[in-house]
């Protein structure tokens, strides 16, 4: 140790690991047990994707306006708050259903009030990730590629167990269960971690007042980014088809497969079992890999083949499979993408750009049920999956050819992007510019490079 460093620790690491490891398995959970509960008790294909529409949607919208209150307020109160709200929707539900008093329009709102708690809930835990990387003396890869592995595990737990408790005990008696992990979050979050300070290489710069200036300068700092936009623009499209993947098309094919909710957990778990190995290694490795190629490698491992295994009718075998083998490659994506973000955004605008981001490409999966149904009513299971799978392809492909794919290489850990807000007057404008100096420049238009 440095004198005049603090002391490592890895407290606020383990903290934070372990409140992502509680609500995303919550989250995981009742990504398998609702549909299922919609579909078994309603029969109704279209009544399954508005129950996924009607989560989703203010999920993504709280989310969106909760950055600049996390900036402000700090993550830790926020991600608490989100999470008691998100226990008492849960509860709320499996009481109501007992009562025999759970209409359409009221699981409708109780999904909407758990999506409106969890979606700033989950984008305040993210912004404690650099701040407790740095304190335990880790590389920034090793933090984002921790963090996936807890997410990729939760992947597997969550389905497996909700397949087990709906198959075992019904749908109501998921909900229970997943009150059980957001409340378990809430305390962790309280027990273990403070609010993160700025990393001290970076620049200072001066806060803005105003909600709504704050998140235009969230916004602005998102759209001069070319890097960062073009990779929204590709994960607003992928999530959306995922969204489709594991609300309508896997139960419908399942059950059309004369498989039961437990196939149904099985084959996400089986993809998160494996998604964790590529995460490790990510976690491990990171800053020896070539970051475009590996992000590329995995999205295209992990995305496309998967819906042709279940198209061509193989057998459950060799779906696991494929399955099997799209986890690998899949684990390596986000301990990436973390990593780019995470070090391309000053600590001051972390809760606003990430939940701002993290809402854009999240804007689509509202839609992913209703569009997977849709498929479905137009082209039948087979067809739907081949059809969502070109588009899932396609979604790859175009974006990555653009030049700013190229940037994804840089390794900004030592150098951070930094911002400093332009010298606009209050009576003429109150948005705020940001601009690269110095050896951090990047082209507009930088050449294509092999490589990551």
């Amino acid at each position: 140790m440095t004198l005049g460093q603090p002391p490592r620790s890895s407290r606020g690491l383990i903290g934070v690991l372990g409140a992502q490891a509680a609500s995303l398995s919550a989250n995981r959970l009742l990504l398998i047990a609702v549909p299922w509960f919609v579909l078994t008790t309603t029969g109704s294909v279209a009544k399954t994707g508005l129950i996924a529409f009607c989560q989703i949607t203010p999920f993504v919208l709280a989310q969106a306006l909760a950055g600049p209150l996390i900036d402000r307020v700090g993550p830790r109160r926020i991600s608490i708050a989100g999470d008691v709200v998100s226990t008492s929707a849960a509860v709320t539900v499996p009481l109501l259903y007992a009562a025999d008093a759970l209409p359409l329009w009221a699981l409708m709102a109780l999904m909407a009030v758990l999506g409106a708690g969890e979606g700033p809930a989950s984008a305040a835990k993210s912004v404690f990730i650099p701040s407790v990387t740095r304190a335990a003396g880790a590389p920034l890869e090793r933090g984002t590629g921790l963090t996936t592995a807890v997410e990729r595990t939760a992947t597997v737990v969550g389905p497996a167990v909700a397949g087990v408790v709906v198959a075992a005990f019904g749908g109501p008696r998921a909900f229970w269960l997943a009150a059980v992990l957001f409340g378990l979050a809430a305390v962790i979050t309280a027990a273990t971690l403070a609010d993160p300070v700025p990393d001290p290489a970076e620049r200072a710069t001066t806060e803005i007042d105003g909600y709504f200036a704050r998140l235009r300068e969230g916004a602005t700092f998102l759209r001069q980014d070319g890097l960062l936009r073009a990779i929204v623009a590709m994960l607003i499209a992928t999530n959306l088809l995922d969204q489709a993947f594991i609300a309508v098309l896997l139960p419908v094919w399942a059950r059309a497969s004369g498989h039961g909710a437990e196939t149904v957990g099985l084959v996400v778990s089986i993809f998160g079992a494996t998604s964790i190995l590529g995460a490790l290694v990510a976690a491990k490795y990171g800053t020896r890999l070539p970051r475009r190629a590996m992000y590329m490698t995995g999205l295209v491992i992990g995305g496309v083949p998967r819906f042709a295994a279940m198209a061509l009718g193989l057998p459950l075998w060799a779906v696991l499979a494929t399955f099997a083998v799209g986890g690998v490659g899949s684990g390596f994506i986000n301990p990436i993408l973390g990593a780019v973000s995470y070090e391309r955004i000053p600590t001051r605008l972390l809760g606003r750009v990430r939940a701002l981001t993290t809402a854009l490409t999240w804007s689509g999966i509202p839609f992913g049920g209703l569009f997977g149904a849709a498929v479905i009513a137009m082209a039948g299971v087979s067809g739907a999956l081949w059809i969502v799978g070109g588009c899932y392809l396609v979604a790859i492909v175009l974006p990555a050819l653009r030049p700013e794919w190229s940037q994804m290489r840089r390794h900004l850990s030592s150098a951070r992007v930094s911002t400093e807000p332009a010298r606009i007057t209050a009576e003429r404008s109150r948005q705020t510019t940001y601009t690269l100096s110095g050896a951090d420049a990047l082209p507009k238009n930088p050449p294509e490079s092999g490589g990551g």
